[in-house]
């Protein structure tokens, strides 16, 4: 029921999954009225894979997360969540708002031992496919053992979902020498050298949409994270936007424009936002996926895909085992 638009975007997303993975299975869950109604040629196609659990109350976008958590037990997204907890689902998947996700999440599902904090972990598009980064706004404050906690965390989600044995992890700072930076990047490198990772030492933003050519994996902070998500996210609508309008000028450019539409038209694919929509709350013992509030159809679906990916792969489990294994070492030494 969350998000900018609700149903109207979750429910065909959700439909489309269902008719091109035969091995999936979805709980809808919000009002039982709204749903009924707009499933109910679904709910007897799809009758082994799809139901209905209904949920009274929903979150809103501009909601306080502490008053969410109190006040709305019965929220769609709280219910979600709690089926995830009780094992009638792997994952949750949600539009809602990002702040009381986080919060009932981590009531509901509570951190994994050794982790002291999630963290939001995405995909952004790079001249090499694409590069994972994290934190992209979960924690605005943190210290080095957090950052620290973040790349174990995103190393097991690169191996597991891109197949790569060591994921090249980066530390984003404003420069690659070792003098640059504050006092919390410079904290967190030491760590990050000490580590069995295969930390490359620091990146700068451009490295963002460089690809894994050169790092496969960017950690930061969430304030500097979410700063720079939002960045490359409004400097894809320029570019789209602008291109739009220089080759809607006059009928000559129309012409142009009508020349290089397969060109651009795979360009505009290639930055789509909505393809690499869908963000993981790490740190949970449980699988939660963010999708961005505003997307659209595609963009919803894009992030279920996401969720049946991590599930297949059993990120949560893996990265509860590496956690395990640091806490076995620590007693042993």
């Amino acid at each position: 029921m969350g998000g900018d638009f609700g149903p109207e975007v979750t429910v065909p997303a959700s439909l489309q999954c269902l008719a091109t993975n035969s091995k999936l299975s979805l709980i809808m869950v919000g009002d039982e009225v709204i749903l009924n109604e707009l499933l109910s040629q679904a709910l007897i196609d799809y009758q082994d894979r799809l139901s209905i659990q209904h949920a009274s109350q929903r979150v809103e976008m501009d909601e306080s997360p502490v008053k969410a958590l109190k006040n709305k037990k019965d929220s769609s997204m709280r219910v979600a969540i709690n089926l995830v907890r009780d094992g009638r689902a792997d994952a949750c998947v949600s539009a809602g708002n990002t702040g009381a996700l986080m919060a009932t999440a981590r009531f509901v599902l509570k951190m994994i031992p050794q982790i002291d904090r999630p963290a939001i972990i995405s995909t952004l598009p790079s001249i090499y496919g694409h590069t994972h980064a994290l934190d992209l706004g979960a924690n605005v404050d943190c210290t080095a053992e957090h950052l620290y906690q973040f790349a174990l965390m995103g190393e097991e989600v690169v191996k597991a979902v891109e197949n790569i044995d060591s994921p090249k992890v980066g530390l984003l700072n404003i420069g690659e020498e070792d003098v640059k930076g504050n006092e919390l990047v410079k904290a967190a490198a030491k760590l990050l050298e000490k580590s069995q990772l295969n930390y490359i030492g620091y990146v700068e933003g451009d490295s963002l949409n460089a690809g894994a050519e050169k790092v496969d994996l960017i950690v930061t902070d969430g304030f500097v994270g979410n700063v720079a998500l939002k960045s490359i996210e409004g400097a894809a609508k320029m570019i789209g936007t602008s291109l739009k309008e220089a080759f809607s000028k006059n009928i000559f450019t129309k012409l142009a424009g009508l020349m290089v539409y397969p060109v651009l038209k795979s360009f505009k694919k290639r930055i789509d936002p909505r393809l690499y929509n869908g963000a993981s709350l790490l740190g949970l013992r449980g699988l939660v996926i963010k999708s961005h509030g505003g997307t659209d159809v595609l963009g919803f679906e894009t992030a279920i895909r996401l969720a049946e990916v991590e599930v297949e792969k059993d990120v949560t489990g893996k990265i509860i085992k590496k956690f395990e294994a640091i806490a076995a070492e620590m007693e042993d030494a």
